[in-house]
């Protein structure tokens, strides 16, 4: 007898072979109709698999991530189909299912959306026409043959890049066949709701040397309504989109004669950058114990082959010269850390003086990928709250503490702690040559930082192969309004390096000894830092960050006196403030205040400038009544002052409105 333990812990017991979806079926019929796939021994499996075993098995439905992937990954495959039925020129490529819908990548001309709206209604029909999926295998170099005379050479490409004994399998679904592991739905007509949202230009396999090809994605849920709550939430996410409400708010711009991925920032971008920089600066130097440096931005090669970035990193860096025909090779810096070393190695050190913790606002160059670059999340320049501890090894386990706390405070005071994820970022033993440094080194290091987590009670991820070549880190990401996951801040446990920089201290005993480093950011990238923020605020920022905080609205010219009066005062106490001395009528003043997002506006008038009082209206409370100036000065320069995130108390209709 085959037993079959459930998600339930009940026992299921057959004589003879069972499919997934017979299991499901013998289960019940409601259970049979709502399966996507199953989970067998913790392993995603088609609902066609045949189990033969004892075994552990989960049937998963649309409520469940790995059933409503396989809702994704059918719908991508009738959309591979619809394309073969209007355009049957196109060459298919790949389709995966994805975390925010799928995509289907085609070599083919552009897809207009004209062209996206007739294809979801031939995706229609097939749906409507219910054929079941059908899976089969075949020897390699048959199935080379069978995609061969199909005309597909992306799929031939494929399958000749895996093993030669490999049996390669396919899905048919009608007519139509499309080279697939799986797992698929039993039939096209379980998909209820779907949306093809968008195409743009994608590269084959990820790579700039290969062939351009057009990716469509979209979205599938097992619901209209589920469907209907997506397309809203990603109207929210175009509002919110960083890269274009940056742009209407006037903080940064982009310029094609200076270049992709090469942000300017206007006096508004830079006020905010320059913020988050002094708030940092002064954090680390004052509150945690860092001395600042100041180091170049290009080095001589000599430096990066020392380091092992020359071997392990030269394709993303912009590198000055030729090896071959000049004297000496530059590059810009992707990293300040073996600059930091050299000014560690300008003296020698004690035991006693350590820990050293060297921070840096590092302004650093990248070789992005044209493909890759998308606001001010993935640029080529950036600048960095860098910075490296120089640590004796027995405080290695506090100070890597003491970063993840900073870390942990500066998400705090910023609002966006519970919207993070710690990742436990790995090496890869099956790929050596990306690595230097022996196993058993980095078993015990990344052994230690589960240890560091674990003692924290920090829910974490372990992501295998996301080292970086000299050690493991943990990575703090972010999702982003399209729901793709941005490293905001790094820390890196390094054991490794002081050997190949010679670094050292004398210990106790008059002993040369090499310390260990952290690499860590307390902020991370402050141009990634900055769309971070503007979409977890739709630009409605907390009042210490903003780049005005304060506008003077005088009811007509009469007040203008007393309206500079105000900015004036409130300047001398360090507040930003502008005054809108515009012939304009107070109502429209207000409503291009708020569309302005300014925290608050002061509307002066005669009652006001004979009595010293301000009429306060914010975006927090509405109209906060008349306030003698001075308490209006005291209670705004508390909430800079503590960084508070007041709440927003009031709704948009009732601001538009006027109440």
């Amino acid at each position: 007898m085959m037993k079959i333990t459930l998600k339930d812990g009940s026992v299921k017991e057959y004589a003879e072979s069972k499919s997934v979806y017979e299991i499901a079926l013998d289960i019940s019929e409601g259970l049979a109709r709502a399966a996507c796939c199953g989970k067998v021994d913790g392993q995603v499996a088609d609902l066609r698999t045949v189990l033969d075993k004892d075994c552990e098995l989960s049937i998963c439905t649309a409520s469940d991530p790995e059933g409503l992937a396989a809702i994704r990954h059918t719908a991508s495959h009738v959309l591979a189909e619809a394309v073969k039925h209007l355009f049957p020129e196109a060459k298919l490529a790949i389709g995966p299912s994805i975390d925010t819908g799928f995509y289907y990548d085609f070599d083919h001309e552009a897809f207009s959306r004209e062209d996206l709206d007739a294809l979801e209604a031939e995706m229609k029909k097939i749906i409507k026409q219910g054929a079941k999926l059908e899976k089969f295998t075949m020897p390699r170099e048959e199935a080379i043959r069978f995609m061969e005379e199909k005309g597909e050479p992306y799929k031939v490409e494929l399958i000749r890049d895996l093993p030669e004994d490999a049996e390669i399998s396919f899905y048919s679904q009608g007519e139509f066949v499309d080279l697939c592991a799986g797992p698929h739905l039993m039939s096209t007509k379980s998909i209820k709701a779907f949306k093809l949202i968008s195409s743009s230009m994608a590269y084959w396999r990820g790579d700039s040397d290969k062939a351009r090809l057009q990716r469509i994605y979209g979205t599938a849920y097992s619901k209209k309504e589920e469907l209907a709550e997506h397309l809203e939430r990603m109207e929210d996410a175009k509002r919110r989109d960083h890269n274009k409400l940056g742009r209407e708010m006037g903080l940064f711009t982009t310029v094609d004669v200076i270049g992709q991925g090469l942000p300017l920032f206007t006096p508004k971008g830079t006020k905010m950058i320059m913020k988050l920089q002094r708030w940092i600066e002064d954090l680390e130097e004052n509150e945690w114990g860092y001395v600042r440096t100041r180091t170049p931005l290009m080095a001589k090669s000599d430096l990066y082959k020392i380091s092992g970035h020359w071997d392990h990193y030269k394709e993303g860096m912009f590198v000055l010269g030729d090896e071959e025909t000049d004297k000496e090779v530059f590059a810009l810096r992707p990293m300040t850390c073996p600059f930091q070393y050299y000014v560690y190695k300008n003296e020698q050190h004690s035991y006693r003086d350590l820990p050293i913790r060297m921070g840096e606002t590092s302004t650093l160059f990248r070789s992005e990928d044209s493909g890759e670059m998308h606001g001010l999340t993935r640029v080529r320049q950036f600048t960095i709250s860098e910075g490296h501890l120089i640590v004796r090894p027995d405080q290695m386990v506090e100070e890597f503490k003491g970063c993840l706390a900073l870390a942990k405070y500066c998400l705090q005071t910023l609002g966006v702690e519970e919207d993070v994820t710690y990742h436990l970022s790995k090496w890869d033993p099956d790929n050596r040559e990306k690595y230097i440094g022996e196993p058993e080194v980095w078993e015990e290091t990344q052994q230690h930082m589960r240890n560091i987590l674990d003692e924290l009670h920090i829910n974490y991820v372990e992501d295998v192969g996301e080292a970086a070549f000299y050690g493991p880190k943990v990575d703090i990401n972010a999702r982003n309004v399209y729901g793709k996951d941005d490293t905001m801040i790094t820390i890196q446990w390094d054991a490794l390096l002081a050997e190949q920089f010679d670094m050292y201290f004398i210990d106790q005993n008059g002993d040369k000894v090499r310390p260990y480093i952290i690499h860590r950011t307390s902020i991370g990238c402050y141009e990634r830092t900055l769309a971070w923020l503007i979409e977890k605020y739709a630009g409605k920022f907390p009042t210490w960050l903003c780049p005005e905080q304060v506008r003077v609205l005088p009811i007509s010219e009469k007040y203008a006196d007393y309206a500079e009066s105000v900015r004036k005062q409130l300047k001398e106490r360090g507040v930003d403030v502008t005054v809108d001395n515009r012939s304009e009528k107070i109502g429209f003043k207000i409503r291009e205040t708020r569309l302005a997002k300014v925290p608050y506006m002061l509307v002066v008038g005669e009652q006001e400038a004979e009595a010293g009082l301000v009429s306060v209206r914010s975006r927090f409370a509405g109209d906060e009544g008349q306030k003698p100036l001075a308490q209006f000065m005291d209670q705004i320069c508390e909430e800079i002052r503590t960084k508070e995130i007041r709440k927003e108390e009031v709704q948009e209709d009732q601001k538009s409105s006027g109440k």
